[in-house]
């Protein structure tokens, strides 16, 4: 009921500026689309850059009430969509999937060399949370000294539990629904691109894990899904995280086994904090407060970012 009410339950961000659509050239021939909220003085300012999860997009209400809050206390703020999200079909002939970390450290790059920014975060929720997770870990030592901090809030970091997990009898609604649309994409990009994939089969796609098989493994080059969740999945470079990180998880999450998040990568990496309240849902966190602390896991993500720069002020 927690993840349910957290998906639907109506929100309004009136303090949230018009954005400035921007797009960023990942890799030749993909380019991702960010809703950009710029402060006057951008320089001057941290910056949040903010993923969301599988079928999400910029406009995603926890997006939304992030950007929102981060906005409000002094953040130049990034909603960025995945490929093909957000509308952004036409943008790439690829697909996107969980093991694209390299689409954000590109632009966290362009960040730092083309606008001259020297505070930002990354957050992420869901798949958009094990994306920021593999970057950070990609990026080991080397992180850049600009990257002060990365949240991901119940990230898929063990993709294979996850599958499992929605496979579950109690968890039908979510399976439905993310294959649902999943295949309702693949079709839509299909026309885009005649040619270029390969739908034979795809109607007896029933779960998350036959369309990954059947789908995406195969058209991202991992083959497989047993090896795409292998591969994608962030814990496997956990270990090297080695900037400051904070995982907002729920132990009743119903997608995301907290059993992961004890795994000694995780557990024994000083960098890494973790916060997992008993309940809380998939990325619901609703609480009994009123205000900014509604959204429990905002707030947490937005005090996170503020204590890892300079220039920005708590609204909680």
């Amino acid at each position: 009921m927690m993840t349910l009410a957290g998906a639907f339950l109506p929100r309004r961000t009136p303090g949230l500026p018009r954005a400035e659509d921007r797009l960023f050239q990942v890799e030749p021939g993909t380019q991702l689309l960010a809703r950009c909220h710029w402060q006057p003085d951008p320089r001057r300012s941290p910056t949040l850059a903010v993923v969301h999860g599988l079928e999400g997009s910029s406009e995603s209400t926890y997006m939304r009430g992030l950007a929102g809050q981060a906005f409000g206390a002094g953040f130049n703020v990034l909603r960025i969509n995945q490929r093909n999200c957000g509308g952004t079909d036409r943008l790439t002939s690829t697909l996107y999937n969980s093991g694209l970390s390299a689409d954000f450290r590109a632009i966290l790059l362009e960040l730092i060399e083309r606008d001259a920014l020297t505070q930002i975060c990354f957050a992420g929720y869901s798949m958009g949370g094990n994306l920021v997770l593999k970057m950070a870990g990609e990026l080991g030592d080397a992180a850049p000294p600009e990257l002060r901090g990365v949240c991901a809030v119940c990230p898929t970091l063990d993709l294979a539990a996850c599958v499992d997990a929605i496979a579950r009898p109690e968890n039908r609604l979510y399976q439905r629904h993310f294959v649902r649309n999943l295949k309702s994409r693949m079709r839509r990009k299909a026309k885009l691109f005649p040619g270029q994939f390969q739908l034979n089969g795809m109607g007896r796609v029933r779960t998350v894990r036959e369309f990954d098989d059947a789908i995406t493994a195969p058209c991202c080059g991992y083959g497989n899904a047993r090896n795409y969740y292998e591969l994608a999945s962030a814990r496997r470079v956990a270990q090297r995280i080695a900037v400051p990180t904070l995982i907002i998880t729920s132990k009743d999450d119903p997608v995301v086994p907290f059993e992961a998040f004890e795994a000694p990568e995780i557990a024994r990496n000083p960098h890494i904090r973790i916060l997992a309240p008993e309940f809380g849902g998939h990325c619901a966190f609703i609480s009994r407060s009123r205000g900014l602390e509604r959204f429990w896991a905002e707030a947490r993500t937005l005090e996170f970012c503020i204590e890892h720069t300079q220039g920005a002020q708590t609204k909680v």
